[in-house]
């Protein structure tokens, strides 16, 4: 269907509504279901684009956080969604945390828990799976760098402390740490073995002079800080 770029959005196909009013009004006036509806492109005979992009977003209780954690399979699940409009939302879903990703990798003092938080935020978004990270900061606070310790499944994984200083110390400048790890069960409170892991690193840290600042859990509720609660050595 051809038309014009000032057409009533009223008179259009359910698939181009979306489309037009993201010419005519710009990318923010477009709701989460609009912006899906683009990616998918064109519907079915009994649902439109829109109709479907808002059967997904049900499904997932409207939190894009969900959405970005949904598989190639699941998305094959709904009626409408083939393999390439899965792949589309996928790559688009990957493209958006890696732009916030890009946003928060610029050379940044950490002068609290939420500075570290957002720094390392994109990392452990939508993860399903357990992960350690550490970030390197100089005597200024700065982040020098951020390291993956290690990979684990859902309940926890394997940290080896020597690992963590030696990327420490192939920094000259690094004079503290912070370490991170993410729950995927969403349950913030610390475990034993994380308590017993930040004591141990922090007194090997303490031994080679290397200051570990904080321990942080991440999960879709927020980030539970080992400073901030007082429980660092």
């Amino acid at each position: 269907m051809n038309y014009k770029l000032h057409s009533s959005i009223k008179e259009l196909a359910d698939d181009e509504q979306p489309r037009q009013k993201l010419l005519l009004k710009g990318k923010n006036a477009l709701s989460d279901a609009e912006l899906l509806a683009i990616l998918i492109g064109s519907g079915t005979k009994e649902e439109s684009a829109l109709g479907l992009s808002g059967r997904i977003l049900l499904h997932v209780k409207q939190n894009l956080f969900e959405l970005g954690k949904l598989s190639l399979k699941e998305f094959l699940e709904f009626k409408g969604i083939g393999q390439a409009k899965a792949l589309l939302i996928i790559a688009a879903l990957e493209i958006g945390r890696r732009r916030q990703f890009s946003q928060a990798n610029e050379k940044v003092r950490v002068q609290s828990s939420r500075d570290a938080y957002e720094y390392l935020f994109a990392n452990f978004a939508d993860l399903k799976r357990e992960e350690f990270w550490i970030l390197l900061l100089n005597r200024s606070n700065k982040i020098l760098d951020k390291v993956q310790i290690s990979v684990g499944g859902i309940s926890g994984t394997v940290v080896d402390t020597r690992i963590i200083f030696q990327n420490a110390l192939q920094r000259e400048t690094c004079t503290s740490i912070i370490l991170a790890h993410n729950h995927p069960s969403g349950n913030l409170k610390p475990s034993q073995a994380d308590i017993d892991i930040t004591k141990k690193i922090s007194k090997g840290g303490n031994f080679l002079e290397l200051k570990v600042l904080d321990h942080l859990i991440f999960s879709e509720e927020g980030y539970y800080s080992f400073a901030d609660e007082g429980r660092m050595m």
